[in-house]
């Protein structure tokens, strides 16, 4: 079963070695005071490599999962005194370094999205290739599960968070499908929403847009975690945690997330200063500088190791200076 197989087999991390090359500047900048946040620390393997790559770095790994903290813990254990792993939330940063005394960061990763431990625990009902309780919680002791979504939602809430957060064009089908289905009985499992799914998503959609649940899956996930809600506050909590010279880098899955992160760097990108203003302000100069060009793709290498990473988009940002409205400022 999944759950006996080694963590590092379970997971491989998605652009690794471009994770660490977009970072290492500014961890060999820092020097022994290097300390860099793994937002989403999943089941730790950027981290290893990041613990392993600079031996006097300092981590603070945070995830709202308490099964993959446990994993990373035991994957990380020879680490154990240069890690500082909290169960948060990654919008949570500053009041986690807060806690541990941390006044800035030298680097933060973000790597987004559904983790592969949760979608290979079956129970936790992420996935649709088969039959689990339908959950899909990240942090398994908080918050509303997929069920109570989908069983006591409105059918115009439903169709809204389908198509928004889903993309799905046969959002108001799916909606209908869902509130005729569950007047009859209550959604438990998701092989029981696949059914509803494909009862009304015509089967040559399958052919070129992939399995007819996927996106409304994605939209459940989303809405059952917050996870854009969270996202738009994260980075910008991310940026001003940042020591100068400090970078992030965030890895999106999907449209809706790269959209949140493009936005947030490109605010620090920019000089803010209004149009025609004669002379730029040092408030109004920019305090970012992008790494990247657009985002960044995993090779095809990469994509023939781990399928899951070929949806990845990379963007990364260094800070160039304090932004008046953070604690860098101050």
């Amino acid at each position: 079963m999944g759950k006996e197989r080694p963590t590092e087999d379970r997971h491989i991390p998605v652009l690794r070695d471009r994770c660490l090359a977009l970072l290492a500047p500014a961890i060999e900048t820092a020097g022994d005071h290097a300390v860099v946040a793994d937002a989403t620390l999943g089941m730790g393997g950027h981290s290893e490599a990041l613990l392993e790559r600079f031996p006097k770095l300092h981590l603070v790994g945070i995830d709202r999962d308490r099964q993959a903290l446990q994993l990373a813990a035991e994957r990380l254990s020879a680490y154990e005194n240069r890690t500082d792993l909290v169960h948060a939330v990654y919008d949570e940063i500053p009041a986690v370094l807060e806690d541990l005394g941390i006044p800035q960061v030298h680097g933060v990763l973000f790597d987004l999205g559904v983790s592969s431990l949760q979608l290979d625990e079956r129970e936790r009902g992420f996935a649709y290739s088969f039959d689990a309780p339908l959950d899909m919680r990240m942090d398994t002791s908080t918050g509303q599960t997929a069920a109570e979504v989908v069983n006591t939602y409105p059918e115009n809430e439903l169709l809204r968070i389908i198509r928004t957060w889903g993309e799905e064009k046969f959002a108001g089908r799916i909606a209908s499908a869902i509130v005729g289905a569950r007047r009859e009985k209550p959604f438990a499992t998701t092989g029981e929403l696949v059914d509803a799914i494909r009862s009304v998503v015509p089967a040559g959609a399958a052919r070129t847009g992939g399995h007819p649940a996927k996106r409304t899956f994605q939209a459940l996930r989303i809405e059952v975690n917050e996870e854009l809600t969270v996202l738009t506050r994260a980075i910008p909590s991310a940026i001003d945690v940042l020591a100068v010279q400090g970078r992030v880098v965030a890895m999106s899955y999907h449209s809706l997330e790269d959209k949140i992160v493009k936005a947030a760097f490109a605010a620090g990108t920019r000089s803010s200063a209004p149009p025609g203003f004669p002379v730029e302000l040092e408030e109004h100069k920019p305090y970012l500088s992008a790494l990247t060009r657009g985002t960044e793709a995993p090779t095809d290498q990469e994509i023939a190791d781990n399928p899951r990473a070929a949806s990845a988009k990379l963007r990364a940002v260094e800070r160039t200076r304090p932004s008046t409205r953070d604690r860098n400022a101050r």
